[in-house]
């Protein structure tokens, strides 16, 4: 498979994190199926209530590489993510790879997921599973129809036109992205991966997309699909307004930001005119004169066009320039890899719990 990719690592330490919840049953599969190059493997027991600590401690004597960190209490799988971020930045990791404990991701799959980082061609790669026509058909029904739904809320949220599947959790990120992330911001719960986006969107981070497939088997999901039909609709609305405000208004006021303010005000205007006249009309029981529906429809038209106008700057501000070699060189840290060192080796850390 390497081959045929023509993927090379060079000397990064990568690292893997593996938020746990539920998992007794799934996780030394997940655990020891990841790659030799990893060099360490993060599993986040938060507080599951099953017999997942003592396989994890088992996994962690056995492993070198496996390192168990504990909650005292659930904090959702952004929680445990984030505990696993802090843990990987602070002990010198250079990418890291959130994988889930469900068994459902190719671990195979995680070098062509950090190839665009290691190319330094993206800061933040996600999982794509509609790539593929077959492993879509293969997708359970709320699945594919909920995924179709919040990939069109998310871009919106986040301005990443160009990605799709937002809620896939098989992620990996540059170590210095995720310093400067603010990780107290993110959602703790299963709205994580979606908001991870929105907070890159608003450092100007490059994101891309790989394909992938996902392994459905008896596992259930976590998440309530109706939970998320409710909530995530105004957590995105939420995040849609604020990446307007933050990137259009408070950073960079540029002509697409006088699009979207005088579209805004030129279409509300013609449509409360509007509404104001026919209402007005329809009481006197006198027809509205042209100029009437002239004053009313031509600011409408032309705040439609303006908005038109702004999102298709929006869309083309999709892809971005990497930030992560600027942000390493700020800090004086970036340093060219020996050529002949190709895969690091992995590190074995020492136990702890949080």
């Amino acid at each position: 498979m390497d081959n045929a990719l023509n993927i090379t690592t060079p000397a990064m330490v990568v690292s893997v994190v593996i938020p746990c919840f539920r998992a007794e049953k799934t996780i030394r599969t997940v655990v020891e199926d990841i790659p030799d190059f990893i060099a360490n493997i993060y599993c986040i027991n938060d507080a599951s209530d099953d017999n997942l600590a003592q396989v994890l401690d088992a996994l962690e004597s056995e492993n070198p590489r496996v390192r168990v960190l504990t909650h005292g209490q659930n904090q959702g799988v952004g929680g445990a993510v984030i505990t696993g971020y802090k843990a990987a930045v602070s002990e010198g990791s250079d990418i890291i790879v959130k994988v889930d404990s469900d068994a459902q991701m190719d671990t195979k799959l995680i070098k062509p997921l950090i190839q665009p980082i290691i190319d330094g061609n993206a800061d933040y790669v996600k999982g794509n599973r509609f790539f593929d026509i077959e492993s879509v058909s293969a997708m359970p029904i709320t699945r594919l129809i909920g995924n179709a739904g919040l990939s069109f809320l998310s871009k919106l949220s986040t301005g990443y036109w160009h990605l799709f599947d937002p809620t896939n959790g098989f992620t990996a990120i540059h170590a210095e992205v995720a310093r400067i992330l603010p990780l107290q911001k993110l959602h703790k719960r299963y709205f994580f991966e979606s908001d991870m986006l929105f907070r890159l969107s608003t450092l100007r981070a490059a994101v891309t997309d790989v394909p992938m497939q996902s392994i459905y088997g008896d596992e259930e999901s976590n998440l309530q699909e109706l939970d998320a039909l409710i909530k995530f609709p105004v957590l995105h609305a939420r995040n849609f307004l604020k990446r307007l405000f933050y990137n259009y208004i408070l950073r960079d006021f540029s002509t697409a930001s006088l699009n979207l303010i005088a579209g805004i005000a030129l279409t509300t205007f013609g449509f409360l005119f509007g509404i104001f006249a026919w209402i007005e009309s329809a009481r006197l029981g006198v027809p509205a004169t042209a100029g009437t529906v002239m004053l009313s429809a031509l600011p409408l038209l032309v705040g439609i066009q303006m908005k038109l106008s702004f999102l298709s700057h929006d869309v083309s501000q999709s892809k971005r320039t990497p930030l992560h070699k600027s942000i390493g060189l700020l800090r004086g840290i970036v340093k060219d890899p020996d050529p002949a060192d190709l895969i690091s080796e992995p590190k074995p850390k020492a136990r702890e719990s949080l």
